[in-house]
């Protein structure tokens, strides 16, 4: 079969999905991200324009926007119309068939899951797979500009970036004896709900016909068509983006009113940091928040359609601290220190206790084979701050929970054979839950129950502020940072890439890992 010899080409038939070049594809895609992102600091809006309409009706664009709808995990939750692309030809047809011309996207199907930490119900509207493709289409044309456009110290939902980098900007800005002292925790109400349309049509440097038809779609819930009049759906690819472009900005109006290097704006230390719909804004009293920063950033939301919580705002003193992310922020005596906030920790075990109740029955090797991920999970997202004291608790916590677990499944036994039947020594460690685990194959393998306290405590190499993954210039950096991050030591990387020493205010000690516990590399940034 022809293959298009241009990333802008469209090929007029079906191409055999496994005989596309994937290479080729990306190639294609990010040489015009490329030149979407050079026009876009040149100002040139015709070329950025031009750019965009090319790569949407590109081969490579549309071949890569389904490949993502079809291997990512939402690939087997169908929307309205059931269906799933999930045989080859499904997909080669699907990237025939996406196309601008007559395109109407259908109504989201809306469900409901739980919210962390409550028994409320948070609403989330599933597109249909031709409608998330042709979201995925465009998003290839509109990340460009969202990261050469965003705020600096926006973190949430952008390429190689991750709450790790927002947690280390917190530290940044308060670690200091003549940092800021003061913080206006910010919760905007409903954020996802409540954007205006007229504003993401004005402001989203994209085809507005496309747009408009995404925010306009409605929703089906119990089988009845609600109209959007508002509000970007929780749940479609797009919406994160088109959410993160709505709040950008918040960081450039602060600093107009507080120009850096002014004496305004040196003395009163406001700065931004936030991660999507979460926020904190830092200044050195509580007056200059509550007078002229909270006004400017409820004005700033006015004009999008959104408020701030008056329940969830305040104005916090560091010394008294405050939750941002999971991770608790506060200075003792003078010192910064982070730690997992209370909050998390117990939904943390609460979900594991949840996990060994509800399997009372289970084998010990099938119980360690669901809880390992959950621990690791948990452990490798607050394996950068003051983690080893929660990291031990915890530990204590699930070695408690797993012997109620024993003793109730053995109630005739002592407890010296309970010991010996699930937690054999080995070594030097001799309380580790074990068990053995069948294999698809009929082989028997032991299976180790993980400790959170085995995942070593290491240092965050932050992201630089101005890097951008879809410019050329920042290649080398990411390809450094990211071999450095998980193949050197993370201590002198950290270093080097940040300045920081190796024992410092944010972790309180030495970045080595604990006795007897191997190596782990770090995830990739913003991963």
């Amino acid at each position: 079969m022809a293959r298009p010899s241009t990333p802008g080409a469209a090929s007029g038939k079906p191409q055999a999905w496994d005989r596309i070049n994937w290479k080729r594809a990306e190639r294609n895609v990010e040489r015009l991200q490329a030149r979407i992102v050079k026009a876009t600091q040149e100002g040139r809006g015709g070329k950025v324009k031009a750019l965009q309409h090319l790569l949407t009706r590109s081969f490579s664009g549309k071949a890569l926007a389904v490949r993502r709808v079809t291997t990512n995990r939402g690939k087997g939750t169908p929307g309205v119309d059931g269906e799933i692309w999930r045989t080859p030809d499904q997909k080669s047809t699907a990237v025939h068939e996406l196309r601008q011309r007559s395109y109407r996207p259908q109504p989201l199907r809306r469900v409901y899951i739980p919210k962390s930490g409550n028994k409320k119900m948070r609403p989330l509207s599933i597109p249909v797979m031709k409608d998330r493709a042709m979201q995925a289409l465009y998003l290839q044309a509109l990340n460009p500009i969202a990261e050469t456009t965003g705020d600096k110290n926006s973190y949430g939902f952008r390429p190689r970036r991750s709450t790790a980098d927002a947690i280390e900007k917190c530290f940044s800005l308060l670690a200091r004896k003549r940092s800021a002292q003061w913080i206006l925790e910010g919760d905007i109400a409903a954020c996802f709900d409540e954007i205006s349309h007229e504003f993401l049509l004005r402001q989203i440097p994209m085809e507005k016909r496309v747009l408009r038809a995404w925010l306009k779609a409605g929703f089906m819930d119990k089988s009845l068509l609600h109209p959007t009049e508002a509000g970007t759906p929780q749940g479609g690819i797009a919406s994160p983006v088109l959410a993160n472009m709505a709040l950008d900005g918040l960081q450039r109006a602060l600093g107009e009113r507080f120009p850096k290097g002014s004496n305004n704006g040196t003395a009163h230390r406001v700065h931004l940091v936030r991660y999507a719909d979460d926020f904190i804004v830092t200044g050195d009293s509580k007056e200059i928040l509550e007078t002229v920063v909270k006004p400017l950033v409820e004005e700033f939301l006015r004009k999008r359609g959104l408020r701030l919580s008056e329940e969830k705002t305040v104005i916090t003193h560091v010394e008294e601290g405050f939750d941002f992310l999971g991770q608790t922020v506060r200075k003792y005596g003078g010192k910064l220190l982070i730690k997992p906030s209370k909050k998390s920790v117990h939904a943390f075990l609460q979900k594991v206790r949840e996990i060994i109740k509800k399997y009372r029955t289970v084998a010990a090797g099938d119980l360690v084979r669901m809880l390992n991920p959950v621990i690791r999970g948990w452990a490798q997202y607050h394996r950068h701050v003051v983690s080893s004291a929660s990291f031990a608790f915890v530990d204590h916590e699930i070695w408690k929970a797993l012997w109620r677990w024993a003793l109730r499944r053995h109630p005739n036994k002592n407890k010296h054979w309970i010991k010996a039947k699930y937690w054999p020594a080995q070594g030097s460690q001799r309380w580790v839950f074990a068990g053995q685990f069948k294999k698809a194959d009929g082989t028997k393998v032991e299976l180790r129950l993980l400790r959170a306290s085995s995942i070593g405590v290491r240092r965050h190499a932050r992201i630089r502020e101005d890097a951008n993954p879809f410019n050329p210039s920042w290649k080398g950096y990411f390809a450094t940072r990211g071999h450095g991050l998980r193949r050197t030591n993370p201590t002198r990387q950290t270093a080097r890439l940040t300045g920081h020493t190796a024992t410092g205010e944010y972790c309180s000690q030495p970045q080595a890992r604990p006795l007897g516990a191997k190596p782990r590399p770090e995830s990739h940034p913003g991963r």
